[in-house]
């Protein structure tokens, strides 16, 4: 079966094409894209929070699945990438663009939780682990990827995502899978009952 997306969004080949320009390699894959999209279209009306904008392509991925009443706040520490996704994003009035570093972002939001959070940069990922999924709502979905080894990553990465994974399977939560396609990601999905920091009711 061929897993290639058929269908993807508007504005991702002009994305892609200043990506290159900028010299930016480290966009979400097609197919992860597809499932932010499926994700995004299985919360109507939902609060949608993505940590690492970088040009926009799963931002547009994301905005590509989600109704007309669902809300993107997506975050970048860079300006001069995440401005690529302005220019071509910034006119949907679904998605707010923060400019900052993650973690701060993270450790201020006082708001309500989010339906589906994707945590594509370090901060939410492999620091601030516990504020990201604490924004997690009930029944809502925590997802990353970039967890098969690549090429590019430093030295002692590998152990790093080990301790990650190690760290989300124990919570008792969160229901997660892992998925060996991809760039490789977890999805974990809150449980109906659970408090944040991995009790249950």
């Amino acid at each position: 079966m061929d897993d290639t997306p058929s269908v993807i969004p508007t504005a991702l080949s002009a994305l892609r094409s200043k990506a290159r320009d900028a010299g930016f390699i480290m966009s979400s894959e097609d197919r992860t894209g597809s499932l932010l999209a499926a994700l995004a279209a299985a919360a109507p009306a939902g609060r949608v929070l993505e940590l690492g904008t970088g040009v926009g392509e799963g931002t547009a991925w994301l905005l590509s699945g989600m109704d007309s009443a669902s809300r993107l706040t997506t975050v970048e520490l860079d300006p001069d990438v995440q401005v690529i996704a302005q220019e071509h994003l910034g006119d949907d009035p679904r998605v707010t663009f923060v400019t900052g570093d993650g973690g701060t972002w993270l450790e201020d939001f006082d708001g309500a939780p989010f339906d589906l959070v994707f945590a594509d940069t370090w901060p939410g990922k492999f620091t601030h682990l516990d504020r990201a999924l604490e924004l997690v709502a009930p029944g809502g979905t925590y997802l990353i990827d970039d967890l098969i080894p690549q090429p590019g990553w430093p030295e002692g990465h590998e152990a790093s995502v080990e301790r990650l994974l190690a760290e989300l399977e124990e919570r008792d939560d969160f229901r997660c899978v892992r998925m060996a396609w991809a760039s490789g990601l977890l999805m974990a999905v809150r449980t109906a009952g659970a408090q944040p920091g991995g009790s249950s009711v």
